[in-house]
């Protein structure tokens, strides 16, 4: 390929998708359908009445197409197959978008994406600084994805984790207290706090971080005859001192005989604790839109309030009205108008996207984009870890999601920012554009091959079409962007793949090349 002519064409294109996106046809909207913010449930008046006091107006809702690619994305981290993309989209039922969010949450992909985002925030990594190792990342690995695909109730996920014990080989959620740096007290604390109350104990005063740290103090290691298992329990030594104090200030006595992890499990995950109800309520609606409510996540403080306080306190009663049931907050989120709205805006986009009058637009995760390259273009991405046994090696069925360790990685892993799970902050995370990345997409050898390969499989089957640019144009942009092309992008791009009257196979790989640089591809929006 000749590199400098693919530059001109992809500029090219880029002009002509700036053209798309502000060209939208009057009858059938691209990105957002006509009207006003609507309320649909409790979370949409709240928001419109937050916004109403900074004196700004939320978005309409997102169109069909949209919200189709951004469900699938959000709920189960892929892209929609196009088969399905047009059935939604034909789909005359005014609440489809109800029946296909239920369907959606009832999917084997919810677990393996939701099981991806867990394992981030509780540091499921065999290597440095984490150093489960293997047995261990894939026993943790196995707790987390039971409970997200049996609905475990979040209290008792939570619970499970603060009192486990046992072996790291067979008793997964004892991994909790091996997945740190340090293995002392004052580590496992901050190491609760950040993961439960989303604070930094950072922040906090030296006498409060002693107090909770406390509580951990008696989480003991031991080893086993077998190789890298180490035995977790607890050490039944009395306090030196036994009245201690809970980061909301209440205080208790702690009682011989007493595991204090049990006691603070206690006074954590329970119905009356607002930090722990609002935390993960704030959680969820960071997954879901990009953003928390109070952001970052873990960074709960007095100087960085939520922007919709009254909001956020509806999340973390509902949860706890719904008995901790995380897919019923899944579920009221994504039918939200709120969640729903489009992700244009004439303002400032920036300023819109931090307070959710519009939909936050952001790039796709590592994992979910390579996912994505993969189901279009088909193969096997490989992966490798320094640690060479035993789970290095991953049958080509699974998704790379589907990874249960964030040492197993590869060089695209690593290029698009995937979570390093060293620290479980989100900062783990990059999300952020970066140049090697553009140069990847941009001439990327096995891309280059991908476009080859797709073409070269479909362009007989578009010559026998009775319209072959016309074919062309629906399957690539339905396959790329999970939508139909518009009338512009239609007549445009047909013109361009067309040449003497034949599909040129170089000017088709030219468009695909374009779509997959374009954010609207790289990002949910």
């Amino acid at each position: 390929m000749n590199y400098i002519t693919h530059y001109s064409l992809l500029f090219l294109f880029w002009g002509i998708s700036l053209f798309f996106v502000s060209e939208v046809d009057a009858q059938a909207p691209i990105f957002e359908q006509e009207g006003k913010f609507q309320p649909r449930n409790r979370i949409d008046e709240l928001l419109r009445d937050s916004l109403a006091k900074k004196d700004i107006t939320p978005a309409p809702l997102c169109s069909d197409a949209v919200f189709i690619r951004r469900v699938y994305l959000d709920l189960i981290g892929t892209i929609p197959p196009p088969a399905e993309v047009r059935v939604f989209l034909d789909a005359p039922s005014p609440d489809k978008r109800e029946v296909l969010i239920d369907k959606l949450l009832d999917r084997p992909e919810f677990t393996d994406y939701w099981t991806m985002h867990w394992c981030d925030v509780l540091r499921v990594k065999a290597e440095f600084p984490i150093n489960l190792w293997p047995n261990g990342a894939l026993c943790y690995y196995n707790w987390i994805r039971n409970s997200i695909r049996t609905n475990k109730s979040y209290d008792q996920f939570a619970r499970e984790l603060l009192t486990a014990s046992g072996s790291n080989f067979r008793d997964g959620a004892a991994n909790f207290y091996r997945a740190v740096p340090e293995k002392n007290a004052e580590t496992l604390a901050e190491a609760v706090v950040q993961t439960f109350l989303g604070e930094r104990t950072l922040y906090w005063q030296e006498e409060k971080r002693a107090d909770i740290a406390v509580f951990f103090s008696r989480v003991a290691y031991k080893d086993t005859a077998e190789w890298k298992e180490e035995i977790v329990y607890w050490d039944r030594r009395p306090l030196e001192n036994n009245t201690l104090t809970f980061p909301d200030g209440t205080k208790i006595t702690i009682a011989p005989n007493t595991d204090p992890r049990t006691l603070f499990a206690d006074w954590l995950a329970n119905s009356e604790n607002k930090a722990f109800n609002r935390n993960i309520a704030n959680r969820i609606w960071f997954w879901l839109l990009g953003r928390g409510l109070v952001h970052e996540p873990d960074d709960f403080r007095e100087d960085n309030p939520p922007v919709h306080p009254e909001l956020l306190d509806y999340l973390a009663e509902e949860l706890v009205r719904s008995d901790y049931n995380l897919k019923h907050l899944y579920r009221l989120i994504v039918q939200s108008a709120a969640y729903q709205q489009s992700s244009l805006t004439d303002g400032n986009l920036a300023a819109a996207q931090e307070v959710f009058a519009v939909y936050p637009i952001r790039r796709l995760e590592a994992e979910v984009l390579q996912d994505a390259l993969v189901s279009i273009f088909g193969g096997a991405p490989s992966y490798s870890s320094e640690v060479p046994e035993p789970f290095t090696r991953v049958p080509s069925r699974y998704r790379t999601i589907f990874l249960p360790d964030a040492s197993i990685t590869s060089p695209f892993l690593e290029t698009f920012g995937r979570a390093t799970r060293d620290s479980g902050l989100t900062t783990d995370r990059n999300n952020r554009v970066t140049e090697p990345q553009q140069l990847f997409l941009l001439n990327s050898t096995e891309i280059n091959n991908s476009v080859q390969r797709l073409t070269q499989n479909r362009i007989a089957q578009w010559r026998n079409r009775p319209n072959p640019a016309q074919a062309a144009v629906n399957d690539i942009w339905l396959l790329f962007l999970s939508r139909r092309a518009s009338h512009d992008e239609q007549q445009i791009a047909a013109e361009y793949i067309m040449v003497n009257g034949r599909l040129n196979d170089q000017r088709v790989q030219d468009l695909i090349w374009t779509l997959i640089n374009l954010d609207e591809f790289l990002c949910r929006r």
